[in-house]
């Protein structure tokens, strides 16, 4: 059994992303020029559920994910339906970024700090999400949400206790596509991590609020 981390974790920024962004991306990306047209209504399609507008520059990560084109579309057609799904959209970016915060991931906590901003999230729940479950301040349901993350990566399983808290407002089809949902996002962060993808421009990764 895994330590669950309900509160704070110490980061040092610094050191974290000089060792998961590092100089340089492990796996070159593809240029935007020569991607077909069906990849970018892809993308495009997935950014709108995202409240963004279209792109005719690709994310990097994006470009790289492309060397692997069948991984690429089923993360894609998964991430459409999470954007789109049955848990609310502020309730999924708290989870999201309570995973991006405890994988210590830059690059995933940078992208959906700015998701989070267009939901018009408040800059002080962003911030306590780093802060975990236990922060003072949540309502009781979404301490739950939090919590069922730090138990989902630490123990690999809800509690009863939290499961019995979420079932209070969330129906069956919720419940299923929660650890669905993050279990995406973890995976997300160790490909991310690991490939060492570059930040965006002007991002401060891990400190970004």
């Amino acid at each position: 059994m895994g330590a669950l981390e309900t509160g704070p974790i110490a980061v040092d920024v610094a050191a974290r992303q000089a060792k998961v962004v590092g100089e340089g991306p492990r796996i070159a990306p593809l240029p935007n020029e020569g991607i077909a047209p069906d990849i970018w209504e892809l993308v495009n399609t997935i950014r709108a559920s995202a409240g963004a507008g279209p792109t005719t520059d690709m994310p990097e990560y994006m470009r790289t994910m492309l060397k692997h084109q069948d991984i690429f579309r089923c993360q894609m057609d998964l991430g459409n339906v999470l954007f789109n799904g049955a848990i609310p959209a502020r309730e999924r970016e708290l989870a999201i970024l309570r995973c991006g915060w405890l994988c210590r991931a830059p690059y995933e906590w940078s992208q959906h700090v700015g998701i989070a901003g267009r939901l018009k999230i408040p800059a002080e729940d962003i911030e306590r999400t780093t802060q975990g479950s236990s922060a003072p301040g949540w309502s009781e349901h979404e301490a739950a949400i939090l919590r069922g993350v730090e138990e989902l990566i630490g123990d690999q399983a809800l509690s009863d206790e939290t499961w019995e808290t979420l079932a209070k407002t969330w129906d069956e089809v919720q419940l299923i596509e929660f650890p669905m949902m993050v279990g995406q996002y973890v995976a997300t962060a160790f490909v991310q991590n690991s490939l060492r993808t570059q930040l965006d421009q002007g991002s401060a990764g891990l400190s970004r609020r």
